[in-house]
């Protein structure tokens, strides 16, 4: 268990496929990561379009991931192997009801020896409407590393 935090860098890359269209997503951002009870908890901060703040933080479980963004837009999306999951999404024009059903949940930890890495592949269903295929890749690295 290291209860330490590390700096880090997160380099966090979204891919939906809507019908073949492909959206390609990245984020870089400073953060911090720490491990406590067989679970790794990121947080980090990115900033909205219109310029403010948004909380990020992104707690990961054998087979289960939580990913909190507090600011202009709110949410808390659950990801769990073969399980459906819902949460609504909340933004400065509105409410989004979002079904998430994840397929695949892959993750290394930090090490001092390799970067830590995150995917996941899932399908979103956004207000009732045809479900798109996401996944998420992220890579975690110590900022001191070289």
């Amino acid at each position: 268990m290291n209860l330490e935090p590390k700096s880090i860098t997160i380099e966090m890359q979204t891919i939906i496929d809507n019908d073949g269209q492909m959206e390609y997503n990245t984020l870089n951002e400073a953060g911090t990561y720490y491990e406590k009870d067989n679970r790794c908890i990121l947080t980090f901060e990115e900033t909205s379009d219109e310029g403010a703040p948004v909380k990020n933080l992104i707690t990961i479980n054998p087979n289960r991931v939580s990913i909190k963004r507090v600011g202009p837009v709110t949410m808390h999306q659950q990801f769990r192997t073969n399980q459906k999951t819902e949460n609504v999404f909340q933004h400065p024009h509105g409410y989004i009801h979002m079904e998430t059903l994840t397929d695949t949940i892959a993750f290394h930890s930090l090490t001092d020896e390799q970067n830590g890495f995150l995917t996941i592949d899932y399908s979103v269903s956004l207000n009732g409407q045809e479900e798109r295929k996401h996944k998420l890749e992220l890579t975690i690295k110590e900022e001191d590393a070289e």
